[in-house]
């Protein structure tokens, strides 16, 4: 196909204005002929082992595979399956018309290159807001039908072995063209071993129904905000559906390492963060760094692969060899030690004291998860978030024995995000001094900082809250019916040395006291991350 790529670049070939010409944008297995309002992609017809496009039959069914996959997570992008034809001149175009079907097209309403997520981290408008949207977007994508047996079998740890070495036998010998001979033996060295010895932690994650049909290519140049309430993800893997097959985890990880390959690890943290809190999947802490890890290398691999293609410009080739580096060695640093030492950070007090407020304030200055005890109740009963769960003051959902069985679980799941090296705010009401303690105590087990803030506020602006948020939706189930019986139940705060309690009036202005908290508790270095 010598004159595909020239053919289809002519301006002649597209049925629609071209303006000032088409543009042609290669990866290492399609061409993207894009007009001002028009994206066509075209498969190149190789073959890489993981695919085989050399048969035009194999080319139309992954354009076809690839619309009926990516409306999942789109609207209005994807436009159908397009001919490419060869004219009575002897030209390629695109379209139906005489001449013969030589290929096939994916036809795509073409996103602003300025609204993706990557540019727009390049010029600075991708903050806490648009990574929230992503987050919520891929926490209900991932909360779809449960996988199968065949599919779940993909987050086995055989099977995540096999990609593993899939990918170091791909890349060879090659990798010490990029890293050090030392540096190559690690990458592949401890990959291998957290598989051996977190086995049971990836079966686990199979059990659980963490195993999902998900997207595969979960990078920054997929995601679009194009005036949308839901970003546009679009470029998910559909040529191998092993790729595609796997823990939510890993789906999660490729753009929390891309976030981290791009310098705004502030931002991955949050992407995590606010994933984790919306689908209660805490554990995905446990292995969130190896699938980084893995993913990195993946990104690697490909770069490397564009790097070793003659037919692909000398400039290109070079910039590859540097990307490819760069992945790699992000890879190597998949139990790196995190910008911020793992602490247990309690925000508790009385129901409608401003805990939540603080909370996610917190959040965002640590970029660290929240469990928080509503939230957690919740999932355990296995209601939304925002339904209300009213048994009556302290019986059913609130009954004493199953709250005991809520700050257990509150600090299981603080203790999987502890373990993997980062900090972790707890949301809940603390009322009792024994579950003070009890947080202060896994603090202390695992020899992290800890720190207890009390939220308070006068009564009567606790009441206007309860009143206010009475009218809207709320995760909390606190009312005003209960709020003089549970004002009586909270034992004062007189265990904790001063050192490790902080009382906090939120009805004073939350910019004046974050800055009392920032004195006690360790958030981003400012001008350290992007």
């Amino acid at each position: 196909m010598p004159t595909l790529r020239e053919d289809l670049s002519r301006p002649e070939a597209h049925s629609e204005p071209c303006g000032d010409g088409v543009t042609v944008v290669e990866t290492h297995i399609s061409w993207v002929f894009l007009t001002p309002a028009s994206a066509f992609k075209v498969k190149k017809p190789v073959d890489f082992g993981f695919l085989d496009f050399r048969a035009p039959e194999a080319r139309k069914r992954a354009c076809e595979a690839e619309l009926r996959l990516n409306a999942r997570l789109t609207r209005g992008v994807y436009r159908g399956l397009v001919p490419v034809r060869r004219g009575a001149d002897g030209h390629l175009a695109f379209g139906e018309g005489e001449g013969d079907t030589v290929d096939w097209a994916v036809a795509m309403r073409r996103l602003p290159d300025a609204r993706r997520a990557d540019e727009m981290l390049r010029a600075g408008l991708l903050g806490a807001a648009e990574i929230d949207r992503i987050a919520a977007r891929l926490a209900a994508f991932h909360q779809g039908p449960p996988a199968d047996a065949a599919v779940s079998a993909y987050g086995s740890p055989e099977a995540i072995a096999a990609l593993v070495e899939e990918n170091f036998a791909q890349v060879g010998p090659a990798l010490e063209r990029y890293v050090s001979r030392d540096e190559a033996f690690e990458l592949r060295r401890v990959p291998r071993e957290i598989l051996r010895r977190r086995r049971t932690v990836f079966e686990r994650r199979v059990e659980a129904g963490r195993v999902r049909d998900g997207h595969g290519d979960l990078r920054l140049e997929h995601v679009y905000f194009d005036g949308e309430e839901q970003p546009q993800i679009i470029d998910c893997i559909e040529f191998n559906d092993r790729f595609r097959y796997g823990d939510v985890c890993s789906d999660v990880a490729f753009l929390s390492m891309d976030l981290a390959h791009f310098g705004a690890v502030d931002l991955a943290e949050r992407l995590l963060a606010q994933y984790t809190r919306a689908t209660n999947d805490f554990d995905l802490y446990d292995l969130v760094d190896f699938y980084e890890g893995y993913r990195a290398f993946v990104r690697g691999k490909i770069a490397h692969f564009v790097a070793s293609d003659a037919a692909v410009p000398a400039d290109a080739r070079s910039a590859a060899e540097a990307q490819a580096r760069g992945y790699f060695l992000l890879a190597l640093s998949t139990e790196r030690r995190a910008l911020l030492a793992p602490q247990v950070v309690c925000v508790g007090g009385i129901i409608a004291s401003g805990k939540s407020t603080l909370a996610e304030a917190l959040s965002s200055e640590m970029s660290a998860p929240i469990v928080d005890a509503d939230r957690t109740r919740k999932d355990m009963v296995g209601v939304r978030a925002t339904e209300h769960v009213h048994d009556g003051a302290w019986s059913g959902a609130y009954d004493p024995a199953f709250t005991e069985r809520v700050y257990a679980e509150v600090l299981r799941r603080a203790r999987v995000v502890l373990g993997s090296g980062r900090p972790v705010i707890l949301d809940a009401s603390f009322r009792s001094a024994r579950f003070r303690e009890a947080a202060r105590e896994l603090a202390r087990e695992l020899g992290a900082p800890f720190c207890f803030l009390e939220c308070t506020a006068p009564i009567d602006v606790v009441r206007a809250r309860l009143i206010a948020r009475a009218e809207g939706e709320s995760v909390s189930d606190g009312r005003l019916e209960v709020l003089d019986d549970f004002v009586k139940r909270f034992e004062p705060v007189t265990e904790l040395p001063p050192a490790e309690h902080l009382v906090i009036d939120t009805s004073a202005g939350l910019a004046r006291e974050l800055s009392r908290v920032r004195a006690r508790v360790a958030t981003w270095p400012r001008g350290l991350v992007a």
